[in-house]
């Protein structure tokens, strides 16, 4: 396989070195779930699914959700491999993507099983920071945040809607402690800080995607089942099918509305029944 350049490794015809998609393989809103098993269980919600690409992480499936056109894509744990992910989405024509992922709340009233919807990101951590000065704010779009609470509320879906605080670290970034019980005095206060500032929860991407989507021109957006609630010290594998069934509805709300924007004098922008949030 011979590619164009070390700067830009791409076959001609487009096939990016890492996704191994080439333009045209992939449409509409691209979901992002951290985990690639989780790719078979978005698909599986879909009315038809063709897969493109399957190289280390990253495994990509293109279809059709109640009509609509929908892809996912693998990303792996972590904001450097969604880093990879981003550009090469972007060379292959791709504008919008949705995060699928995990997270541990912060706040007591989130319980085991919720989802929440990010609106922005504490950037906790330093890929971004190869981009943007850390004081840039990364924040979702707010069509996408839009249609993430619609899809939950017409789906009794319970959701929390919020600021995220994506660390490039599980353990010592989150204030969790090493098996030996070691932790460096700059992390040990981060958990009480985030939570005390009303930070919803933590992850690990939703802040390099909202930063690098923004540069590129792409809309972004975040939604998470809560595994864990560290204020009630809680963990449960719960409610990934709660943040698959968003994610999927979402994307069917978005292409909806876009529709609709594109017809003279609409003016429908987002949902008119959203409980206080």
């Amino acid at each position: 396989m011979q590619f164009k350049s070390a700067n830009h490794p791409e076959t001609e015809e487009g096939l990016q070195y890492h996704l191994r998609v080439k333009p045209g393989d992939l449409q509409g809103v691209v979901l992002l779930p951290g985990d690639p098993k989780r790719v078979d269980k978005i698909v599986s919600e879909w009315d038809e699914k063709t897969k493109k690409a399957e190289y280390r992480q990253f495994i990509s499936y293109t279809g059709k959700y109640k009509g609509t056109p929908i892809s996912v894509t693998s990303t792996g744990i972590g904001p450097a491999a969604c880093e990879i992910v981003l550009p090469e989405l972007h060379a292959i024509g791709i504008h919008d993507v949705i995060r699928v992922g995990s997270c541990g709340a912060l706040q007591e009233e989130i319980e085991i099983g919720d989802v929440v919807i990010s609106t922005a990101a504490v950037k906790l951590e330093d890929s971004s920071h190869h981009y943007v000065r850390p004081t840039f704010p990364a924040i979702a779009n707010y069509e996408i945040i839009m249609a993430l609470i619609q899809a939950c509320e017409e789906n009794n879906i319970p959701y929390h809607v919020g600021i995220t605080a994506s660390s490039s670290s599980f353990y010592g970034g989150q204030g969790r402690p090493l098996p030996t019980g070691y932790i460096s005095h700059w992390s040990e206060k981060v958990y009480e800080e985030m939570k005390q500032s009303g930070v919803k929860n933590f992850e690990m991407e939703a802040s390099l995607i909202f930063t690098l989507s923004h540069i590129l021109g792409m809309r972004a957006g975040a939604i998470a089942a809560v595994y864990a609630n560290r204020a009630t010290n809680e963990f449960g594998v719960k409610g990934e099918e709660n943040a698959i069934k968003a994610a999927n509805e979402a994307v069917k709300i978005l292409h909806d509305l876009d529709e609709d924007k594109n017809k003279a004098g609409n003016k429908k922008y987002w949902y008119p029944k959203i409980r206080k949030i």
